[in-house]
């Protein structure tokens, strides 16, 4: 049996088409030059455009990058579906807008990974830097964030950014039992990583907010709030007590 590859980009995506050629270029370019065997998995949500064609399309000449076609169910669930296709040491979450400095990946891996079994990207803290984001986008999402650390995870500064490393043993600790499949699903994951006693670092990254982002502030708001207080109603009935997977 072959080793595993030591690391996987997992890229949800959801009608990506219009940039997903230049996010992959960028990110093969950079991955070529690096010391770690790797793949580049997108994962397409049901999209109804052509962004699984021309994933296919990129792949011919380079066989590292993998179309992982999924139905659509948000994108927690393609996450999900992602994370446990793989089999490297190391699955990093990618937005599909890179809009993250694709130098800083490094930051997320051996050696600079140190003992964490995740390290999450924060446009947080002490060298974080937000470039270009609405004033109103920015209070909004702290406001979210403040509810998050009241109910679910006290002290994460950032849980929505797209960046986020986890080690094999932790997708197989965290994954498997997730229930939230949209946009919040990253609470979901930290609230069971810190159920299982799972090293979190929060790496504070450069972040360039793109206009075609797919998160609309208010009606995707509303909604990730509601699946916030479905999170801690579930925590509250000790549905995370049980350990059974999704599905079981």
């Amino acid at each position: 049996m072959a080793p595993p590859t030591d690391l996987a980009i997992v890229i949800p995506a959801f009608n990506e088409a219009a940039g997903i050629e230049a996010t992959l270029t960028e990110l093969s370019n950079y991955l070529r030059i690096k010391p770690w065997t790797w793949e580049i998995r997108v994962v397409d949500d049901g999209s109804s455009d052509e962004t699984a064609l021309k994933v296919e399309a990129f792949s011919r000449s380079e066989p590292r990058v993998i179309v992982q076609r999924e139905p659509h169910g948000g994108k927690g669930a393609a996450v999900r579906a992602g994370f446990l296709a793989s089999r490297a040491s190391y699955r990093f979450l990618c937005d599909a807008d890179l809009s993250m400095p694709v130098a800083e990946l490094s930051r997320f891996m051996p050696p600079a990974l140190g003992d964490a079994d995740i390290a999450i990207g924060s446009r947080e803290g002490t060298g974080a830097r937000r470039v270009g984001e609405p004033f109103l986008r920015h209070l909004a999402g702290r406001g979210f964030n403040l509810v998050v650390r009241l109910l679910m995870v006290p002290g994460v500064q950032d849980t929505q950014c797209g960046f986020k490393m986890f080690t094999a043993a932790a997708v197989d600790a965290i994954f498997p039992y997730l229930t939230v499949m949209g946009w919040a699903f990253d609470i979901e994951v930290l609230y069971l990583a810190r159920r299982r006693g799972l090293r979190v670092r929060e790496v504070p990254i450069e972040w360039h907010f793109r206009a075609d982002s797919r998160v609309r502030l208010f009606r995707d708001s509303f909604g990730m709030f509601a699946e916030l207080l479905r999170i801690r109603s579930r925590a509250r009935r000790g549905a995370y007590d049980r350990g059974r997977p999704v599905g079981s």
